[in-house]
């Protein structure tokens, strides 16, 4: 049985109006029912997804849907959604009790219906931005996917800090959003399309005028930049994830990166005629790279660190960026996923006994070994340790640069690297050589330990086999 593509993203929007309209009359029914509800629909699209019938090429569909593509890469990238919004609610699960405590006077049951309902809408955004080949498309994917998360950012709002974060990626999404409407209007005068293949055939012809086309093609990369927090874009990015609930926070960390990658390697296909392009996305990764990576050797909180490593791996993916090399990409957001999702689930946990600070895990390895361990796959995968999905992940960027000859992005790769085994491995320290913070054994749900015993099992999994991600975008 062959399922038509736009099936799966019509089947996660039903699924998020089903929980929010039962959400609504369930007074008595506890409302972390409807996150497992949602778990298991998206895991049932996640299934189906394996009965679509890829097409060998980007091609847009006849009609109606000729915004519409179902590509190998669009594909996978369904499926990485659904994958990372089913693991970030299960750490909405265990995020629950917070979400109560932060409505003083509120029943017990008070917004967890919203908060578990708005990550599928998200999802449904996140994999329509996957099939999108029209800038039009685009447009209305990616508001889809921000106006959830001005919700989930500030949805503590009676917490100074989630209010903060969230009146300042309102602000500064809200900036870039104008900024990629002007760059598609700049587009659309210069070519007279919006649908990417034919906007890459009118840069094509010799009448084009390539100064309005490389302008219009800055504005949208200012976009696409504050989307995957890339430098000079990423001024929002620590605040933001410090100041979100944490499941939000890992849910922008990596579900948002990755569409804005996703956006980012098809837009940039019709405007690799440019050479100016090229050295425009050499010098921003250069400097996403040193920014990130020396930025975060002085943090304290594991919040803040994890942010500004976030910006770092941007530099990574867009080196790969750089190179062409899509598999290269694809592998490292899939290790990227794994690693990231992992850190904040264990964050999560410890959280709510003792702190987000990296002293709060201070003896962890003594109060929970499981969580202990668990940290500490996460943290050398991200900085790269052999036989982890991240070893592999910068292996396959590098090793583009290389064949590419991109000296000079090989070089402070390598130097950046380094910096990341020194701030991640703080965290290893803390856990394992410092004295305990607090007494007591750091309870885990069984949902929770399921899906760190999940992550753990891919990282190495996936980092002594890649082919099934690797080979994934072939047809």
């Amino acid at each position: 049985m062959t399922i038509v593509a736009p099936s799966l993203e019509i089947a996660v929007l039903v699924l998020g109006v089903l929980v929010l309209l039962f959400e609504t009359f369930a007074d008595q029914i506890d409302k972390r029912t409807f996150a497992y509800t949602a778990m298991l629909g998206l895991a049932t699209v996640f299934v189906a997804s394996f009965f679509l019938a890829p097409q060998a090429t980007e091609v847009a569909g006849a009609g109606f849907w000729s915004f519409y593509t179902a590509d190998p890469l669009a594909i996978f990238f369904k499926r990485f959604s659904l994958v990372t919004t089913i693991l970030v609610l299960a750490m909405m699960i265990d995020y629950a009790p917070v979400v109560r405590d932060s409505i003083p006077g509120a029943s017990p049951q008070a917004g967890l219906g919203e908060f578990f309902a708005l990550p599928v809408f998200t999802c449904a955004g996140l994999m329509w931005m996957a099939s999108a080949i029209d800038f039009v498309m685009i447009f209305v994917s990616l508001e889809l996917v921000t106006m959830s998360f001005y919700v989930l950012v500030a949805f503590m709002r009676r917490n100074a800090f989630s209010l903060e974060a969230g009146v300042k990626y309102l602000i500064l999404s809200a900036l870039s959003t104008g900024f990629l409407v002007y760059g598609i209007t700049w587009i659309f005068g210069v070519t007279g399309e919006t649908n990417l293949a034919r906007v890459s055939a009118a840069l094509a012809s010799p009448g084009v005028e390539s100064a309005p086309a490389l302008f219009a093609m800055l504005l949208v990369l200012i976009a696409l930049g504050f989307k995957i927090a890339a430098v000079p874009f990423q001024i929002w990015v620590p605040d933001v994830y410090q100041g979100a609930p944490t499941p939000v926070t890992a849910f922008l960390s990596v579900g948002s990166k990755a569409a804005g990658f996703v956006v980012l390697i098809r837009v940039l296909q019709p405007f690799l005629v440019m050479p100016q392009m090229e050295r425009l996305l050499i010098l921003v990764a250069a400097g996403t790279l040193i920014y990130g990576n020396l930025a975060a050797l002085p943090q304290t909180n594991l919040k803040r660190l994890l942010a500004y490593s976030s910006i770092a791996h941007a530099g990574y993916l867009l080196i790969g960026v750089v190179c062409l090399a899509g598999e290269a990409v694809v592998y490292y957001l899939v290790a990227y996923l794994l690693m990231t999702v992992l850190s904040f689930a264990v964050l999560v946990v410890v959280s709510k006994q003792t702190g987000d600070n990296i002293e709060d895990f201070n003896g962890l390895a003594q109060r929970s070994p499981f969580l202990a361990f668990a940290m500490l796959m996460a943290m050398a995968s991200l900085a790269g340790i052999p036989f982890t999905a991240g070893f592999l992940g910068k292996f396959y960027i590098f090793n583009a640069a290389v064949a590419h000859h991109q000296i000079t992005l090989i070089v402070i790769g390598i130097v950046t690297v380094a910096c990341g085994f020194y701030y991640y491995f703080k965290v290893v320290r803390a856990m394992y050589w410092e004295a305990p913070s607090a007494d007591g054994a750091v309870p885990v749900s069984g949902v929770s330990r399921l899906a760190m015993v999940a992550m753990i099992g891919a990282i190495v999994f996936f980092g002594i086999f890649p082919g099934p991600i690797v080979n994934a975008l072939r047809p």
